[in-house]
């Protein structure tokens, strides 16, 4: 009798703790993808990199916003260093052309710290944006630093956007990433 009631009370108890799993707040999660844009200086876009933000925090509120950090004027950027800086957004059609080298997925503590290097960056006071210290690269290699991946930015890919997101995949094999050509 005592080992048919323990038998019972201890299915019923596995049967409530299966239930509170279930019924538990779901876990979510904010992907972070990492973008190539080829560009053409001959049609005034140059290559490019930036990061696209897509998914749900734990309170529900739905994550789509895209990052990336430019000159306010090209001119200046490349004939008298320092130059203003922006942080730069691309449309749905934009990003459907550019190439998507890798996604990490991160919690919303790590998207909260992602967001506030983006506010930093487009904060800066003064002249923040140099082509050979702090481009488009840099930016987006302190968001992969920010999730923890290798991103260094070699002086060969200061301004081979495509070439340096796949150089970050070959540092970084756990992503199961591919190069792209």
């Amino acid at each position: 009798m005592i080992r048919k009631f323990c038998s019972r009370f201890l299915a019923g108890l596995l049967m409530i703790c299966a239930m509170l799993a279930v019924a538990g707040p779901a876990r979510a999660d904010v992907d972070v993808h990492f973008h190539s844009f080829n560009g053409s200086v001959l049609w005034g876009r140059y290559p490019h990199t930036f990061v696209v933000f897509d998914g749900e925090l734990e309170d529900g509120t739905r994550v789509s916003e895209n990052y990336g950090f430019s000159a306010r004027s090209s001119v200046e950027a490349i004939s008298s260093g320092p130059a203003e800086h922006m942080i730069l957004t691309e449309t749905e059609r934009t990003i459907a052309e550019t190439n998507r080298h890798f996604t990490v997925t991160v919690s919303d503590r790590q998207y909260r710290r992602l967001l506030a290097t983006v506010l930093a960056w487009r904060d800066y006071p003064g002249k923040y944006y140099d082509l050979d210290e702090n481009n488009c690269i840099h930016f987006v290699a302190a968001l992969a630093r920010a999730t923890g991946l290798e991103a260094d930015v070699p002086e060969e890919y200061l301004r081979r956007p495509k070439a340096w997101l796949n150089y970050v995949t070959r540092l970084n094999p756990q992503l199961g990433a591919r190069e792209i050509d």
